[in-house]
C-alpha cells in the first residue's frame, strides 16, 4: 500500500538546498521559506484523480501531497471542499459573465486560515511540538489557536490592537495566551520571536517561517481544479498580504501539471492589495523581484495589512510566470464591492475578498480582462467577522408605530 504522504524533503525557495522534513524546521539557512517536496512520480503511478474524487470531501483527500506521514496524526475539524459558486448577475454587471467565487467563509473558524492551521498543527504535533506561537492580523491566530486546542497543544498569539475583535474572542475561548500589540503585525512578530526563544517545546509558526501552512493553503488550488472537472480557469484573483495563498495555489498548479492531472496554460494569477498597503503591487510595477516595506500601512481590509512579506519574491514569481498581474484598489472601492455582491448575490464576504471583486471591475474597465474569461475570485473569509465594515443606520419604530407603506390600521 502506498504511504499516506509522499513527502520526501524540504527545499530552500531561494537556493534549492535540501533539508530534512522529519525534524522541526523554520526557514532555510539563508532565511528563506522552505517548501515541501514530494515524490510526485510515485503519486502519479499509484493514485488517480478519479480515486481522489471518490474520497471524503475534505482537504485531506489530497493526503499524498500533504506532509502528515500518518493518518492517525491528522487534526481536523472537517475543513476543505468549500463551494465554488457561479455569480451570474454580479458577473454580468461587471462584464465578466463567467465569474465564480471560491467561498472560504464556510470553512471552520470562518476563514481560509483554517487550511494552513489544520495541516500545520497536524505536522507540528506529529513532530513533537507541544506549543505554537505566532503574530497575526487576526484570522490566522484564531484558526491556529482553535486547531492547537483540538490537538491538545498550547498556543501563544500576539495581534495588533486594531485586529477584528471577534478574532480575539476566538483565541481566548480556545485557551490561547493572547497579547494585543500597539503596532502592526511586524511589531507583534518581534515580540513572539523573543518569547519563543525563552520557551521549551514551542515552535514559531509566523507566515512562511514554518514549511507547512502553505501546504494547507495550496489545497484551494487542488479544489478549484477538481470542482471544474479537472481543468483550470483562465484567471484566479487572490487578496495578498503575506501571500501564502497565492504561492500555495501556484505550487498546487505546478504539482498537478507534474502529476498529469492538468495540461495546457496555467491560470493567470492576480495578486490584489489595498492602496493603503500595496508593497507587492509597487514592486511588480517597478519590475523588481522583491518589495520594499510599505510606509504607514493602513486599510480596512485588515488581513492584507502586511507592509513587507517574507515570501514577496515568490508571489511576484507566481504572478509573472503565469502572465498575471498585481493591482491595488481603494478602501472605498472594496467596500462598495462588498455591498454590491451582497445585494446582487446574497453573499456577505470579508473586505479582503471584496478587494478582489473591486479588482475584477477595474481590470475589466482597463481591458486586461476581455470579459469572455472564466474568472475565479477567492473570498477568504466571512463578512460576519467584520461587522464594522457595514454601517447600520435604520429607523427604530415604537411598538405602536407603522412601517412606511403599510396600510393604515382599521
Amino acid at each position: 500500500m502506498p504511504a499516506y504522504s509522499a513527502l520526501t524533503h524540504l527545499e530552500c525557495s531561494r537556493t534549492g538546498s535540501r533539508h530534512d522534513a522529519d525534524v522541526v524546521q523554520g526557514t532555510s539557512p539563508v532565511g528563506a521559506p522552505l517548501l515541501a517536496r514530494y515524490d510526485l512520480e510515485q503519486v502519479r503511478a499509484t493514485v488517480t484523480k478519479e480515486e481522489v474524487a471518490a474520497r471524503p470531501p475534505s482537504l485531506w483527500r489530497y493526503h499524498e501531497v500533504l506532509p502528515v506521514r500518518s493518518e492517525a496524526n491528522v487534526i481536523t475539524l472537517g475543513e476543505g471542499m468549500t463551494p465554488l459558486l457561479d455569480l451570474p448577475r454580479y458577473g454580468s454587471a461587471l462584464g465578466v459573465p463567467a465569474l465564480k467565487m471560491k467561498d472560504e467563509s464556510l470553512i471552520p473558524t470562518g476563514s481560509f486560515k483554517a487550511r494552513g492551521a489544520a495541516v500545520g498543527v497536524s505536522r507540528a504535533a506529529e513532530l513533537g511540538v507541544t506549543g505554537i506561537a505566532m503574530p497575526t492580523n487576526g484570522n490566522a491566530g484564531a484558526a491556529w489557536s482553535v486547531y492547537a486546542a483540538r490537538a491538545g497543544m498550547r498556543s501563544l498569539v500576539a495581534m495588533p490592537v486594531d485586529a477584528p475583535e471577534i478574532t480575539r474572542a476566538e483565541c481566548v475561548v480556545s485557551g490561547a495566551e493572547l497579547y494585543l500589540v500597539d503596532g502592526l503585525i511586524g511589531d507583534a512578530g518581534r515580540l513572539v520571536a523573543a518569547a519563543v526563544a525563552e520557551r521549551t517545546g514551542y515552535q514559531e509558526i509566523s507566515t512562511l517561517k514554518e514549511p507547512y501552512r502553505i501546504e494547507g493553503k495550496k489545497t484551494m488550488g487542488y479544489e478549484i481544479v477538481e470542482q471544474l472537472g479537472w481543468r483550470v480557469p483562465d484567471v484566479i484573483l487572490y487578496p495578498t498580504g503575506g501571500g501564502v495563498g497565492i504561492i500555495g495555489i501556484y505550487k498546487a498548479l505546478l504539482e498537478m501539471q507534474e502529476l498529469g492531472w492538468i495540461s495546457g496554460d496555467l491560470p493567470r494569477l492576480v495578486a490584489v492589495q489595498a492602496e493603503g498597503c500595496a508593497p507587492i503591487v509597487e514592486a511588480y510595477q517597478r519590475g523588481d523581484t522583491e518589495s520594499v516595506a510599505f510606509p504607514d500601512a493602513r486599510t480596512v481590509a485588515f488581513g492584507i495589512t502586511v507592509p513587507k512579506a517574507l515570501g514577496d519574491f515568490l508571489v511576484l514569481e507566481a504572478v509573472r510566470k503565469t502572465e498575471g498581474t498585481a493591482v491595488a484598489v481603494s478602501d472605498g472601492e472594496l467596500l462598495a464591492a462588498q455591498g454590491e455582491l451582497a445585494r446582487t448575490e446574497g453573499a456577505f464576504i470579508c473586505p479582503e475578498g471584496a478587494a478582489c471583486f473591486a479588482a475584477v471591475r477595474n481590470l475589466r474597465a482597463t481591458g486586461w480582462l476581455r470579459g469572455d474569461e472564466e474568472v475565479v475570485v477567492l473570498n477568504t473569509g466571512a463578512g460576519l467577522k467584520y461587522p464594522e465594515t457595514v454601517p447600520v443606520d435604520v429607523p427604530t419604530l415604537p411598538v405602536d408605530g407603522r412601517i412606511p407603506g403599510a396600510p393604515e390600521p382599521r
